[in-house]
């Protein structure tokens, strides 16, 4: 489940005013107090360009009387209405003014906001270090500051990095933490019931389904007594997508829908995204496959907006692959190769076991082959699909272990071969089809031993005497996948034929292939 964390603007819980004026004139703003200025920028949460024009205010006030934590704090506020590397400059602009102080929010609150926006640009690596520090800086003289970072370190390892067991203890660390305090007033309520969603979601991703049931209830007490809606929802969501692991499909069906309408009210992302996933895991647990791929492709259209997604959530591309497949519809079957390859290719280094679900689920080379294959058939079908096979080919370029050089060379070879071998079929006056062959009577012993069936032996063999015939192995650079590929079969059939057969490996094959008659 992903966490729609607000560690974020939890952050920032000291901008609440201690009074409310009236609203002032533009003009006027920089003589309004700090705290008015903190809630009309608040108070206009959906209108930005309002907030712009309070953050400056403050920033402006605090540069006028040269007061260095009010200036890291109007930073701070710039910072939350900026994108990458604008807001790294407005955070590192607030360490600068506060680095020699030893105030007990920066700048520590400036390091988790840079840990923050590293997160969200996928920079896990840079993510982590800057909340380290964060968490350094707040173990001096803010405790309940330096366990938000610590909770923010467990998120990012157990969601990005796929640490969980790791995650699950530093969340236990803040369980332990937050439970003797006041965790039904404002102060501590919402973090409290966040570290409670979080250990339920780390169980339930270690399968510990029983353990996450306990503290999705707990939490949905909190949440119930407390009035807030939104993580009582969030409850309710996580404890459907644990029904799903339990496969009581029809109850997890009954608490995804409850939770979804405040997901969409609340317009979250990334639980909308959530949502449809168990959506789709508990129809095809009931066997409607129909409404699974169709909650699965929601999934990705989601994806496609957010530009985010977690290993939780990447099953469903190789189900849609199957799906399309059994279906022969190509192009569908494609799209969903192209858009998995891609997941692939940019969070490997990042999304450890992300990676391990590709290898394991979809082996990777097998994609490539299948996406040739695809591209091809498509082509032939003359299918509408250019834009898709466009992106495909511009995805070999970060994919260096699978590089276009290769892939070049490849085709060369190919056509070299194939030139060579169709030489071979038809020859001056010399042409003999081969169809018209004549069969070679395989040993019914091997054929036994090497488990293909006998048409197929007899089929390659006859393919492989007109390669010996016309010298078709003087090919340079020749490999069992080009000639298997010639010959419209599988390599592994082609290697066990040749060393049941001919009694070498390809390599000794391919350097001779004909036994010298002895003397």
């Amino acid at each position: 489940m992903t966490l729609r964390l607000f560690c974020y603007k939890n952050l920032l819980l000291f901008f609440l005013p201690i009074v409310l004026l009236a609203q002032v004139h533009k003009k006027d703003l920089k003589q309004l107090p700090y705290d008015d200025l903190k809630k009309f920028f608040w108070d206009n949460e959906r209108n930005p360009k309002k907030q712009l024009e309070y953050a400056n205010a403050y920033l402006i006030k605090a540069k006028s009387e040269n007061n260095p934590v009010q200036k890291a704090r109007g930073c701070f506020l710039l910072s939350l209405l900026a994108e990458n590397e604008k807001a790294l400059h407005y955070l590192d602009s607030a360490i600068v003014y506060t680095k020699n102080l030893n105030d007990v929010k920066f700048p520590a609150y400036a390091y988790s906001g840079k840990g923050y926006v590293y997160k969200k640009q996928f920079k896990y690596k840079e993510a982590i270090d800057n909340f380290l520090i964060a968490e350094s800086l707040a173990k001096k003289n803010n405790p309940d500051f330096y366990y938000d970072v610590k909770f923010s370190i467990a998120v990012l390892r157990s969601e990005e990095l796929g640490e969980v067991q790791e995650a699950l203890d530093l969340y236990r660390e803040c369980f332990n933490y937050y439970k003797d305090k006041a965790v039904r007033t404002p102060q501590y309520s919402y973090s409290f019931q966040l570290v409670i969603f979080a250990l339920a979601d780390a169980h339930k991703a270690l399968q510990q389904s029983d353990s996450a049931t306990y503290y999705n209830k707990l939490g949905y007490q909190e949440s119930k007594m407390t009035k807030d809606y939104r993580s009582n929802a969030l409850f309710t969501l996580n404890e459907g997508a644990n029904l799903v692991l339990k496969k009581n499909f029809y109850a997890a069906l009954d608490s995804i829908k409850k939770a979804f309408p405040k997901m969409i009210f609340y317009k979250d992302q990334g639980n909308i995204l959530a949502s449809y996933y168990y959506t789709a895991k508990a129809y095809d647990g009931l066997g409607y496959k129909d409404k699974a791929v169709k909650n699965f492709i929601k999934v990705d259209s989601i994806h496609n907006i957010t530009k985010r997604i977690t290993p939780e959530f990447t099953s469903g591309y190789p189900y849609l692959i199957s799906y399309f497949k059994n279906k022969g519809d190509a192009a569908s079957q494609l799209k969903y190769i192209t858009k998995y390859m891609y997941i692939d290719s940019v969070l490997q280094i990042n999304y450890k076991e992300l990676t391990k679900k590709l290898q394991k689920e979809y082996d990777t080379p097998n994609l490539i082959i299948e996406k040739e294959s695809l591209i091809k058939s498509l082509k032939e079908d003359k299918i509408q699909s250019y834009w898709g096979i466009g992106t495909l080919l511009l995805l070999f370029i970060p994919i260096g272990m699978f590089g276009f050089h290769q892939y070049k060379l490849k085709k060369q070879y190919r056509a070299r071969f194939d030139f060579i071998m169709n030489q071979a079929i038809v020859t001056n006056d010399d042409r003999i089809p081969v169809t018209e062959t004549k069969k070679i009577k395989p040993n019914p012993s091997k054929i036994e031993d090497i488990g293909i069936a006998e048409d197929l032996v007899n089929q390659i063999l006859v393919k492989l005497t007109h390669f010996e015939t016309q010298k078709a192995f003087l090919q340079p650079n020749l490999t069992i996948q080009m000639l298997s590929e010639t010959f419209d079969t599988n390599s592994k059939y082609v290697s066990k034929i040749v060393n049941a057969y001919k009694e070498k490996t390809f390599i000794q094959y391919h350097c001779c292939p004909i036994k010298k008659k002895p003397n």
